[in-house]
């Protein structure tokens, strides 16, 4: 009867123990391979983790988000993977109805989901800073203040002045983290890398530097938005380059007076003491007055021969210009575009 007894304990404990086995088998199972991100949705989700962001952040982010289902399994595997000791921080895409296993296999590998950045149209460094950390982790400030760095922009060959023309207009792939610092470096690769030895030979050829080169494309990009007309305004300014005559280019007159707003150059604004004043000085301004575009830099490394010294803005207003190779026949095209303004009451 003793027997029979100790018998059926082992029994119930075999029972037992086969039990809580298999309840652990399904667990573990279900922990790690069932479904438990995004189980409802049909499209990834993009999960930003910060530079030095916690384990607890993570998945208090995932959670809040309704990203994952079951907070807990994805700890306990996350546990047992050692991600919680090991977060990368950085830009991840979850695709819908992934497993905790490849999920913590994803955010531990670091394997990032690289962004796009563009900027265009810049003609400050504010511009700049806003426009290249847009979708970045960066705060604009921070790339703000290694652009006005002296100092520090002095190792890539530039100054105060002439750093703007480091950074080629262009979208380009970078990691959602990228510090200031990388991202400078990155910006810099790509400044080199389109000054090729075709490019700086060009620059050469027409008694320009890359950062000259830069300076007045700048301008040529300021006085006309007409890709296909740059090169023949690009021609004038060499040719007044080349006589030692003032550029006397309007948009620098509106960058000397630092107000963006102004739709007509008056002679009170010729009378600005600035060495981009190109009315008071003759040559090119320090540096360039914007982010001059690819096209605008080609066009001046290309530009159109001719006799041209002179251009104005046609009077109907259509962006393009009316050129000429002597004063008088310039101030008859100057005095019907300034009709024409007038009729726009633009003043």
């Amino acid at each position: 009867m003793f027997e029979d007894k100790k018998t059926k304990i082992y029994l119930i404990l075999i029972i037992t123990f086969s039990v809580l086995l298999t309840s652990m088998s399904f667990y573990f199972y279900q922990a790690f391979f069932s479904p438990n991100a995004l189980v409802d949705k049909e499209e990834p989700y993009l999960l930003k983790i910060p530079s030095n962001a916690t384990f607890q952040q993570v998945a208090d982010s995932l959670y809040q988000n309704a990203v994952i289902h079951d907070l807990i399994t994805f700890g306990f595997v996350s546990k047992v993977m050692k991600y919680q000791e090991a977060v990368k921080p950085g830009l991840y895409t979850i695709p819908p109805k992934i497993n905790n296993l490849n999920l913590v296999r994803l955010l531990r590998s670091g394997n990032q989901t690289p962004v796009n950045i563009t900027f265009n149209n810049v003609r400050t460094k504010e511009d700049l800073s806003e426009k290249i950390t847009r979708n970045l982790e960066i705060d604009e400030s921070s790339f703000l203040n290694l652009l006005s760095d002296s100092i520090y922009i002095m190792k890539f060959g530039f100054e105060q002045e002439t750093i703007m023309s480091m950074f080629i207009p262009n979208t380009y792939e970078v990691w959602w983290n990228t510090s200031p610092e990388n991202l400078f470096d990155r910006m810099y690769r790509e400044y080199e890398k389109f000054w090729t030895e075709s490019r700086k030979e060009k620059a050469e050829n027409i008694g320009l530097t890359p950062l000259e080169v830069s300076t007045l494309a700048s301008i040529v990009q300021a006085e006309t938005q007409k890709s296909d007309e740059r090169p023949r305004v690009a021609g004038v300014y060499m040719n007044r380059l080349r006589i030692n005559m003032p550029l006397q280019a309007d948009p620098t007159l509106v960058f000397a007076a630092g107000d963006f707003s102004i739709r007509r150059v008056l002679n009170v604004h010729k009378e600005i003491d600035s060495p981009y004043n190109t009315y008071k000085y003759t040559g090119l301004p320090p540096g360039p007055i914007n982010l001059p575009e690819i096209s605008a830099l080609d066009a001046v490394l290309n530009y159109e021969g001719h006799s041209y010294l002179y251009f104005c803005a046609k009077d109907d207003f259509s962006g393009y210009h009316a050129f000429a190779t002597n004063l008088n026949d310039h101030l008859n095209n100057a005095r019907r575009y300034q009709a024409a303004l007038n009729r726009a009451k633009i003043y």
